[in-house]
C-alpha cells in the first residue's frame, strides 16, 4: 500500500487552499432516493457521481457499497485494477448486489493530471475504462516522465498548478493517449485547466484523510467502514471475503 508522504500532503494543502469546504457526508450517498433500473439489466452500464466527488458504478441502492480510494501513480492500485476489479465488476456489481465507487486520492502532479484526464469523461462507463487503461499503461507514463531532463522537471516548481498539469500531460502523452480512446484533446485540454475540478480532487483527499484517516492507497470502504487489508495477502481475496460476509 502506497503511503502519503508529509511533503506531498503539504503540497496538496497549498494547492487546495482555494478548495471549498463542506461538512462530511455519509459514505457513498445515493445520488437519488428514487428507484432506478439497470440499463438492459446490466448494472455496470449505470454510472453516477456521488456527493463526495467519486464515480459510482452499479446500483446506487445496492446492499453492499464498496468505495476504493485510489491513486493513479500507485502500483498496488494498478495491481488491484488488473487482478481484482474485473472480478468485482463481473461477479458482484453487474448483478446489482454490490456498487463500486472510485474516489481519486491524488498524491502528486502526475496523479492529478491523470485524474483530470479520466474525470473528463464525466459520470459514464468511459471513466472506468480510462482509469483501468491508465493503470494498465502506468509504467509507460513513468518511463516517459523519467526521460524528461531533470532541469526541465525542476522548472515545474515555478509554474502555477494548471501550468504544471498541462506540461505533465505533454511530457507523458496523456492527451494523445486519451484521444486514441475517444476523448478529444480539445476537451481534455479544457479539463486540465478546470480549477473547480482541481479543487474537488484536493478536497476529496482532505475529506478522506479527516474522515477515515487514510494514509495509503488503495484503501477500501465497505458500507462506510474501512476494510482491513493485511500486507502480503492478495487484496482481492480479502475484499471478496468481506463482501461475501456482508451479502
Amino acid at each position: 500500500m502506497k503511503k502519503l508522504s508529509l511533503a506531498v500532503a503539504a503540497s496538496l494543502l497549498v494547492l487546495g487552499a482555494s478548495a471549498c469546504k463542506k461538512e462530511p457526508t455519509a459514505a457513498n450517498d445515493s445520488p437519488s432516493a428514487a428507484p432506478v433500473q439497470a440499463p438492459n439489466g446490466d448494472w455496470t452500464k449505470l454510472v453516477s457521481q456521488t456527493s463526495e466527488g467519486g464515480m459510482l458504478m452499479g446500483n446506487p441502492q445496492a446492499k453492499v457499497k464498496i468505495v476504493e480510494f485510489g491513486s493513479m501513480s500507485c502500483s498496488h492500485c494498478a495491481e488491484f485494477s488488473k487482478e481484482g476489479e474485473p472480478k468485482l465488476v463481473e461477479n458482484y456489481v453487474k448483478t446489482g448486489n454490490v456498487s463500486f465507487e472510485f474516489r481519486n486520492f491524488v498524491r502528486d502532479p502526475l496523479d492529478i493530471t491523470a485524474s483530470l484526464i479520466t474525470r473528463c469523461a464525466g459520470a459514464t462507463p468511459q471513466f472506468f475504462d480510462l482509469t483501468q487503461g491508465i493503470y494498465a499503461d502506468q509504467k509507460s507514463f513513468f518511463d516517459r516522465l523519467q526521460a524528461v531532463p531533470q532541469q526541465e522537471l525542476a522548472g515545474l516548481q515555478g509554474m502555477t498548478p494548471v501550468q504544471q498539469f498541462t506540461k505533465m500531460a505533454g511530457y507523458t502523452g496523456l492527451q494523445e493517449w486519451a484521444a486514441q480512446r475517444g476523448l478529444p484533446s480539445g476537451k481534455t485540454g479544457q479539463c486540465l485547466t478546470n480549477q473547480a475540478e482541481i479543487d474537488r480532487l484536493v478536497q476529496m483527499v482532505s475529506d478522506a484523510s479527516s474522515q477515515y484517516q487514510i494514509e495509503g492507497t488503495p484503501t477500501f470502504l465497505l458500507n462506510g467502514e474501512v476494510v482491513n487489508i493485511t500486507a502480503g495477502t492478495p487484496t482481492w481475496d480479502q475484499l471478496e471475503g468481506a463482501i461475501k460476509k456482508a451479502l
